[in-house]
This record gives structure tokens, C-alpha cells and sequence, in this order.
């Protein structure tokens, strides 16, 4: 009896879990993410009194929309190993084409719906001609992602410049900003909402498509991907293809927002972006990532972006704190992984 009860003690013992581990195991559950989330929620409630404030939060709901599109369109290539440094251009360009468009064919009378409709089709299309190209280039070619959204980062960028001459181009229909803009919709900001909208499609896309899934196959081996009958190349060209029509509509929305087209904004996207999704848990190594934590990871740059400009942190010293915040999440994901590997042994 004696012998079975002390048994039983060492084998409740060597199963009770100290408080460290406990923490070491919500950590690999939660991932970095809702621990980056509470340090920053915590530092900046205690800042300010202005940040937990509805009009504050609703501030940075409005403005996490143009990140949380481009982190969508990020994540769909980084899910296939790639990377697109080239979202901030199409930001540019999209700006710059569809507003002349739009400049260019309004009579100055009446809605302008007309010019609306054709500045919005000649931006986009622009954009998916840049993730076409990105495409090509990449899946049949051969040329590293990495090397190849860079080049065409020069390129577009460069483009842009020439056609505008670097000044802003302004005179699009009125009806332009104030629907896309600052318009609302059954309550919500019309930017907001159509961002939900494409959560939702991009969700549906990812999960529940087969393309969605050949993403992860790609990421997590292309070889494999290839022997089992996926054609890899096509799919990897419609990644691109898909994530530079994303970023080509929060473009149009950001310059609804902005009332012109401009050849410098979106700098900070290429970034941002992929700032988000490594914080979000999207592996740079392709195959691993959830939506949810991509639109989390995004919410949250934006959050930390609007914490700072309450404390009226420099706007340089603002891109610093980003640059560690993604070296931060990196090394916490390296981290994350080996204690994963260490539980499951």
C-alpha cells in the first residue's frame, strides 16, 4: 500500500507543472502576438489617459484598414517562401494613375461616377500588371522574390516620379472622398467596412479553396508541392497576382482619403507589413500563418503607432521602435519554436 501511494506522489509530482513552465506553455499556445498586445495595451493605459478612449479606438480602427489589406496581400505571398517589397509602389501608382484618370475624364459636373468608375478600374489594373509582372518573373524565371519586388520597387517608384513630375495630382470628383474617404455605411466607415469585406473573402480564399491550400504546400515544400500534382508556378503567379489587387484597393482608398493622388505615399509599407505578419506568427519561411493573426499583427503596429503619436514620440524614432519590434518578434518566434520542439519532447 505504502509502496503504490508512493508511486502515485512521484508520478502526481513529476506531472505538476511549475509556474514557469505553465508560462512556458501558454506562450508556445498564444504565440507572440497576444503577449506584444498586453505589454502594449498595459505601457500606453498607463501613458495617457486619451488611449482607452472610444474616440481613440475608434481612430485606430479607421486606421488600421489600409494595413490590414496590405498584411493580407503580404501574408498570401510570404505563405509560398516569397516576399513583395513592391507594395508600397503600387500605393504610388495606383494613387498617381487612377486619379489623373480620374482628373482626366470628369467634365467638372455633376457626381463624376462616370470618372470614378474608370480612375478606380485604371488603378487596379496598373496594380495587377505590377503583380503580373512580379509573377512572371518570379515563378517562371526563377528570379528571387526577393530581388525581383526590389527591382520593381525602382522601377514603378521611378515611374511614378516621371509621370507626376513629384508634384500631387489633385481635382477628382468630390463624390470620390467623400464616399471612400470619409463616407458611412450602415454605421461603419466605408473603409472599414469594405476592409471586413475582404477579411472575410481572403479568409474564405485561404481556408477553404484549393489554391488557399496549394499556398501552405508551396510554403512548406515546393518540391513536394510539385509531386503532387500542383502546378506550382501558376500558383505562385497568382499569389502575386491576388496580393498586388489587395494592396491596389487599399491604394484607392488611402487616396480617397488623402483627396489626391500621390507619388510618395506607401513608403512605409513594404515594412509595416511584413512587420505585421511576423508579429502575427506568419513564418518567413513559407507554409505557416493564419489570417486572424496577420489582421492582429497589423491592428497592432497601428496601435503602437497611435500610442507613440499620444506620447508624441518622433516620427523617426516611431520607425525604430518597429525595426526592434520585428527583430523582437523574430527572435520570440525562434524562441517559441524551440521550446515547442523541447515540450513535445
Amino acid at each position: 500500500m505504502n509502496t503504490q501511494t508512493t508511486a502515485l506522489e512521484a508520478h502526481n509530482e513529476k506531472n505538476t507543472l511549475s509556474p514557469s513552465d505553465m508560462l512556458k506553455r501558454a506562450f508556445v499556445r498564444a504565440g507572440v502576438l497576444p503577449w506584444f498586445l498586453l505589454i502594449a495595451v498595459l505601457i500606453f493605459t498607463f501613458s495617457t489617459d486619451n488611449f482607452l478612449t472610444t474616440n481613440n479606438l475608434f481612430s485606430v480602427s479607421r486606421q488600421s484598414t489600409y494595413l490590414i489589406l496590405v498584411a493580407m496581400a503580404q501574408m498570401l505571398v510570404l505563405l509560398t517562401a516569397g516576399l513583395d517589397l513592391s507594395v508600397g509602389v503600387m500605393f504610388a501608382m495606383t494613387s498617381v494613375i487612377s486619379s489623373m484618370v480620374m482628373v482626366n475624364t470628369w467634365s467638372g459636373e455633376g457626381s463624376g461616377w462616370g470618372a470614378i468608375g474608370l480612375g478606380c478600374l485604371a488603378g487596379l489594373g496598373c496594380n495587377l500588371l505590377i503583380g503580373g509582372v512580379n509573377g512572371i518573373g518570379i515563378a517562371y524565371f526563377r528570379v528571387p522574390p526577393f530581388v525581383m519586388t526590389l527591382a520593381m520597387s525602382s522601377i514603378v517608384f521611378g515611374l511614378a516620379l516621371t509621370i507626376t513630375g513629384g508634384t500631387p495630382v489633385y481635382g477628382m470628383p468630390d463624390a470620390f472622398s467623400e464616399t471612400f474617404g470619409y463616407g458611412e455605411l450602415f454605421g461603419l466607415p466605408v473603409p472599414v467596412l469594405v476592409t471586413i469585406i475582404a477579411v472575410i473573402i481572403v479568409f474564405i480564399f485561404v481556408n477553404r479553396t484549393k489554391m488557399g491550400r496549394y499556398l501552405y504546400a508551396i510554403g512548406g515544400n515546393i518540391k513536394a508541392a510539385e509531386l503532387s500534382g500542383i502546378n506550382t508556378k501558376l500558383t505562385l503567379f497568382w499569389a502575386y497576382v491576388i496580393s498586388s489587387l489587395i494592396t491596389g484597393v487599399a491604394a484607392l482608398l488611402l487616396t480617397a482619403r488623402l483627396e489626391s493622388g500621390e507619388s510618395n505615399i506607401g513608403a512605409d509599407y513594404p515594412l509595416l507589413s511584413i512587420a505585421a505578419c511576423t508579429i502575427g506568427g506568419i513564418s518567413l519561411f513559407g507554409g505557416v500563418g493564419r489570417l486572424p493573426n496577420a489582421v492582429l499583427g497589423a491592428i497592432f503596429i497601428i496601435l503602437v503607432q497611435n500610442g507613440m503619436n499620444l506620447l508624441r514620440v518622433n516620427s523617426y524614432l516611431q520607425m525604430v521602435v518597429i525595426g526592434i519590434l520585428l527583430i523582437l518578434a523574430i527572435v520570440a518566434d525562434n524562441y517559441r519554436q524551440k521550446l515547442l520542439l523541447t515540450l513535445k519532447n
